[in-house]
């Protein structure tokens, strides 16, 4: 049976403002904490690489006129085992999440292919990675967003640029409600781009890591997508489809 909160249908959200409020974290039962825990530690046992690290969960969207309110709270990885409680009608937290389009010179992007040591090995995406709290009562905002993207693009395929030097592109809503924001960054040389992801590769594996991406190829349209072979994440078609249409 499809589960009735699972969106399979990407949407572009397109405000011309947004506000994000940090909320307090939904409770949890007793007895559903104990179930989350049991499925969290079932993961780590199938994937000793996971880690229950903090996480910026969305729980609410609210049009105000065009501006989007994003109402988000702390969580940390184990949570999103909250999805797979059977019955369970409560809280079902959706990730936010920042990506980065890195187009070449000719108009390609780059997609990445998730090593053995991450979450989703074999799956392609962007480069990116949900969205973490900011410390202490710090805002979140797109400033920080924003930063987060161009860290995020540096740890996976060696692109270092200040973050400022990333625009707004899109902002997203897809499988379980996850929220993504989506910038673009200036274009770069095939050849400087597969250079400074070679780099990287070198340096990860000669400290004894696994990168983040075990390979990055270049694309045009979800034609290229097709011909991969393995998953990709939710997001990438729909974001393929509308970056070859500008």
């Amino acid at each position: 049976m499809t589960d009735p909160h699972l969106r399979t249908r990407i949407e572009f959200l397109d405000p011309s403002s947004i506000r994000l409020t940090e909320t307090a974290t939904p409770e949890v039962s007793p007895e559903e904490l104990l179930a989350m825990d049991r499925i969290w530690e079932a993961e780590i046992a199938r994937s000793p690489h996971l880690f229950d690290g903090p996480l910026v969960t969305c729980v609410g969207l609210e049009w105000q006129q065009r501006e989007l309110v994003l109402s988000w709270a702390r969580a940390t990885y184990r949570h999103r085992a909250l999805r797979r409680l059977r019955g369970y009608g409560g809280w079902r937290p959706s990730s936010v999440f920042v990506t980065v389009l890195q187009p070449t010179d000719t108009g390609e992007l780059v997609v990445g292919r998730g090593s053995a040591s991450t979450a989703a090995p074999g799956r392609w995406q962007l480069p990116g990675g949900s969205a973490e709290p900011p410390a202490g009562d710090g805002p979140l905002d797109l400033l920080v967003l924003r930063r987060h993207a161009a860290r995020e693009l540096v740890e996976e395929i060696g692109i270092d640029i200040p973050s400022e030097c990333l625009s707004s592109w899109a902002v997203t809503r897809g499988g379980n409600g996850n929220i993504g924001f989506h910038f673009l960054a200036p274009p770069r040389s095939a050849a400087s781009l597969r250079e400074r992801f070679a780099a990287l590769v070198a340096a990860e594996r000669a400290s004894g890591r696994e990168p983040e991406l075990d390979r990055i190829v270049l694309i045009r349209s979800r034609t290229d997508l097709a011909d991969l072979g393995g998953p990709h994440v939710d997001y990438l078609t729909a974001v393929t489809d509308r970056y070859a249409e500008q």
